[in-house]
C-alpha cells in the first residue's frame, strides 16, 4: 500500500508576543491541566532537571527509580556516594558519567551555600539564586529555570527546544538574543505567576511531543492550528 504524503504545514502568519496569553488559554482548553513536574520532593525535581538534559523523560524516570531503590535520592546520600557508583545508577538517563559529575557539582554547591538544605536555598531571592545556579558547572539557563520554577516556585519561564520549535514555526522569532530573548518575550507578555508559567510550559511540552514533531508535524490536528 502506497504511503500517503506527510502533512506539510503551511507558511504561518506571524504570531505576536501579545497573543501568548490566548495561546495558553487555547492549549488549556484543548489539553487540560498538565500537572508537571512529576516529583515527590523539590530535591527530586532538581535532580530530574539535571538528568533530563539531552534525553527523554522515560529514561529519567528509570534513573530516578534506581536512585530511590538505592536509597540515595537525598542531598546527604548523593553528597557521599562515590561518583562512579552514582554514574552506574543513573545510566538509563544517558551521558551518565557527565551527569554524575554535574549532580556532584550541584550537591556540593547545595552544601557549600545552604548546608545541604533546599528549603534554605529557596529563601534566596530568585535573581540571585539564578546567578548562583548558572555558576555551577553543568547547569545552564534551561536547567536553572526548571529548578527555580518547578522546585523553588519562583516565576522564571522555562525555554526549551519544544518552545523554540513550536514558536519559530509560528514565526515568533527571538533568535538573535538566544535563550534570554525568548524568555523575555514570554515573561513580558504573561502575568508573573508561577502556576501560569508552570502549566504553560507543560502545555508546550505536550504539543511538542504529540503534535509539533521535528519531522512530521501534525498541524492539521494541532490545538494551535488556529494560529497558522
Amino acid at each position: 500500500m502506497k504511503s500517503s504524503k506527510p502533512f506539510i504545514f503551511p507558511k504561518s502568519r506571524k504570531l505576536r508576543a501579545r497573543e501568548l496569553p490566548g495561546v495558553y488559554r487555547t492549549l488549556r482548553r484543548a489539553l487540560g491541566p498538565q500537572h508537571w513536574w512529576p516529583g515527590e520532593t523539590p530535591f527530586e525535581v532538581m535532580v530530574g532537571a539535571i538528568l533530563t538534559q539531552n534525553t527523554a523523560w522515560k529514561n529519567v524516570e528509570r534513573a530516578i527509580r534506581n536512585l530511590k531503590k538505592a536509597g540515595v535520592l537525598n542531598p546527604r546520600a548523593l553528597h557521599r556516594i562515590p561518583q562512579k557508583k552514582l554514574a552506574r545508577l543513573i545510566q538509563p538517563a544517558g551521558y551518565f558519567n557527565i551527569k554524575a559529575e554535574r549532580l556532584k557539582h550541584f550537591v556540593k554547591f547545595l552544601f557549600t551555600e545552604y548546608g545541604g538544605r533546599p528549603d534554605i536555598m529557596f529563601h534566596e531571592r530568585g535573581a540571585a539564586l539564578r546567578r548562583k545556579l548558572l555558576a555551577v558547572k553543568g547547569i545552564g539557563p534551561e536547567t536553572a529555570d526548571s529548578m527555580l520554577l518547578y522546585a523553588a516556585g519562583k516565576p522564571f519561564f522555562v525555554i526549551d527546544a519544544y518552545t523554540k520549535r513550536i514558536f519559530a514555526r509560528h514565526r515568533l522569532h527571538a533568535l538573535e538574543g538566544g535563550y534570554e530573548a525568548w524568555q523575555r518575550q514570554f515573561e513580558e507578555a504573561l502575568p508573573k505567576r508561577v502556576s501560569l508559567y508552570n502549566d504553560f510550559h507543560a502545555q508546550i511540552v505536550a504539543v511538542g511531543k504529540d503534535y509539533c514533531r521535528t519531522g512530521r508535524p501534525r498541524c492539521e490536528i494541532c490545538p494551535l492550528r488556529i494560529y497558522l
